[in-house]
């Protein structure tokens, strides 16, 4: 089969090429996907850089790193594994081919062995493309929002709302209820409205912490402020999460990027009783099958900015870190 492999770590266009590399034989508990369509997300082009460094001591690799990129995918299955019970022959699925984003998970390849707890079935309503553009953006949208015990709001406020994750936890908190303020550059402002945000705002024109409006909950894709900055605009018992674009400005961040604010920020939650008790990773099936819902009601509706073909990850990859509108999609 045709495949992406990454030969080492450095820059997009000296590490990768497509090769022809032996198909997957799937283990007892996966199935073997013929993939149609992969997507990218930030923590790709992390992997495939190599840094922050430490992403390399949390499974990839330290020297070399394993050979294909790529986590997100949605195909349809080819063969299954002799213990693996929860799809057949035919099925269309989309879903993660790796247990972390942080990892070269091997979906840039026309075939993946992918174990059956990471897939769910495929909504007839929604192409491939818009399935492989869930699955690890939607896990930390979802997972950021609150996983499955998250509180009822109000008022959201993203920042950052237009990139890779940020239209996923704008639809999950409409199919909430909330009414959600989306903060991005003029470009993206009609994608936003159209998956219903609220109110939209561009940051080139307007600081959205000085608008006077306070929210039950900030979302801060971007991340580019300060925590104690967002205090004046969250309502009381106000949450304020920072998703964090590591910016490589110093020594620390291209070592541990923002994995230390996000330690910080897990030991404050520990420390407060009610957001303990809401605390909860939930498990892969169980969101894969929040967004088969999602997506089978019309409540969840991916963008797809445009489509590559194998040979042209390089260019998807800037596509994506351009800020265009719209997810990269490669369909091998």
């Amino acid at each position: 089969m045709k495949a992406v492999i990454q030969s080492k770590y450095g820059p997009v266009e000296e590490v990768l090429s497509v090769q022809d590399v032996a198909k997957p034989v799937p283990k007892d508990n996966e199935v073997l996907v013929r993939i149609r369509a992969a997507s990218l997300h930030p923590d790709v082009w992390h992997v495939v850089v190599g840094y922050p460094f430490v992403l390399r001591l949390m499974g990839n690799g330290v020297r070399k790193p394993r050979p294909i990129p790529g986590t997100d995918i949605a195909g349809v299955v080819e063969s299954v594994g002799s213990a693996a019970t929860q799809f057949k022959v035919g099925d269309e699925v989309f879903g993660e081919c790796a247990p972390h984003g942080w990892v070269n998970g091997g979906a840039y390849a026309e075939y993946a062995a992918v174990r059956q707890e990471y897939l769910a079935l495929k909504p007839k309503n929604v192409s491939f493309e818009q399935a492989a553009a869930v699955p690890t953006a939607g896990m930390i949208a979802f997972n950021t929002l609150g996983g499955l015990l998250r509180p009822k709001r109000q008022t959201v406020l993203i920042n950052g709302a237009g990139g890779c994750m940020g239209p996923i936890a704008l639809q999950i908190a409409k199919a909430d209820g909330a009414h959600v303020t989306a903060v991005d550059c003029a470009e993206k402002l009609p994608m936003l409205r159209s998956l219903g945000a609220d109110h939209v705002i561009d940051y080139e024109k307007e600081d959205y912490l000085q608008s006077g409006r306070r929210y039950d909950f900030i979302l801060d894709v971007a991340a580019f402020r300060q925590p104690d900055e967002y205090r004046h605009a969250l309502t009381p018992g106000g949450d304020y999460i920072p998703i964090g674009h590591a910016h490589y400005n110093d020594r620390v961040r291209r070592v541990f990027g923002d994995i230390p604010r996000f330690a910080l920020l897990l030991v404050k939650v520990m420390l407060d009783p009610d957001k303990r008790k809401r605390f909860k990773i939930p498990k892969k099936p169980e969101v894969m099958e929040v967004f088969r819902d999602l997506l089978a009601t019309g409540k969840l509706t991916p963008v797809i900015g445009k489509t590559f073909a194998l040979r042209d990850v390089a260019a998807a990859m800037r596509f994506m870190q351009e800020g265009n509108v719209g997810r990269a999609i490669i369909t091998p």
